[in-house]
């Protein structure tokens, strides 16, 4: 089955062919991009399409990645035998599966998605190279070896806060997503807001593009900003005129704590609507 997009998800050709490819060669799709541009998602309509299971490994700073593979609860063991608890003879008991042992040995071949890796210490994909690319490993407290009968769908995805190893890169299929042109937006709007007033659609964008084209903006508002404005416009019934006939003098956009997510930004276009106000 290929992947062509779904009702709920708007893929480009491009990003549909990096979804082919990488299923096809089985080797896992590393999808970049700035935050907010629907790479976690990605994964949720690539399971969906291909009708099957999600296991999500959501990474953090302190994620190890022995802790993919499993995990060996000594303390409790310990516990157990100090109360004479029968399970503790079976060290199997206390071996606690993780993200990759799931997908490796789930009845039904699933997508596995590993979210954000880059939030990781440095050496954590280096420390999945192996696994990822023979799709095996070793327990070494029960002495069994855990096998991927087929391999998975695996998906990674990356803001690019951390440069990845190159031995890693070269076992993964790239795709970067790039931020949405102006038709695509619309696609996406449509999709999200059905029967939404064409005029409003086509002035908060032009207000929405020239926000992230200001120069000196620390943090430029993304997709998912963008369908929370557009809903707090809809649910507070605005008049388009509001967007339309917008006074230079005031820079900040309406609901604009939708958008701009930091102090810094905000001044910024504070200042730009002073420097306006000068110039009247």
């Amino acid at each position: 089955m290929r992947f062509e997009g779904t009702s709920d998800y708007v893929a480009t050709d491009d990003l549909k062919v990096a979804v082919n490819a990488a299923v096809q060669l089985r080797r896992p799709l590393l999808v970049k991009g700035e935050p907010g541009t629907g790479k976690t998602v990605l994964a949720h309509e690539i399971a969906g399409a291909l009708g099957a299971p999600l296991i999500e490994w959501h990474i953090k700073s302190t994620t190890r990645a022995v802790q993919g593979l499993y995990e060996y609860d000594a303390v409790a063991r310990l516990r157990d035998g100090q109360l004479g608890d029968s399970r503790v003879h079976e060290i199997s008991n206390y071996i606690r599966k993780g993200k990759l042992w799931e997908a490796f040995t789930a009845p039904v071949l699933p997508v596995l998605l590993i979210d954000e890796i880059d939030k990781a210490d440095i050496e954590f994909p280096n420390d999945l190279l192996q696994e990822l690319d023979r799709m095996e490993f070793h327990v070494y407290e029960t002495g069994e070896t855990v096998r991927a009968a087929e391999r998975p769908v695996v998906v990674i995805t990356s803001n690019n806060e951390k440069e990845l190893p190159d031995a890693f890169l070269r076992r993964c299929f790239f795709h970067y997503i790039r931020f949405p042109d102006r038709d695509t937006m619309t696609q996406i709007v449509d999709v999200h807001f059905p029967g939404i007033q064409k005029m409003l659609v086509s002035r908060a964008l032009d207000l929405f593009y020239e926000v992230r084209e200001v120069p000196g903006i620390k943090k430029k508002p993304s997709t998912s900003e963008l369908l929370d404005w557009l809903k707090l416009i809809l649910h507070e019934d605005m008049p388009l005129e509001v967007l339309q006939d917008r006074d230079p003098t005031k820079a900040i956009p309406p609901l604009h704590g939708a958008l701009l997510k930091n102090e810094q930004d905000v001044m910024l276009f504070e200042r730009l609507a002073f420097m306006a106000r000068r110039k009247v």
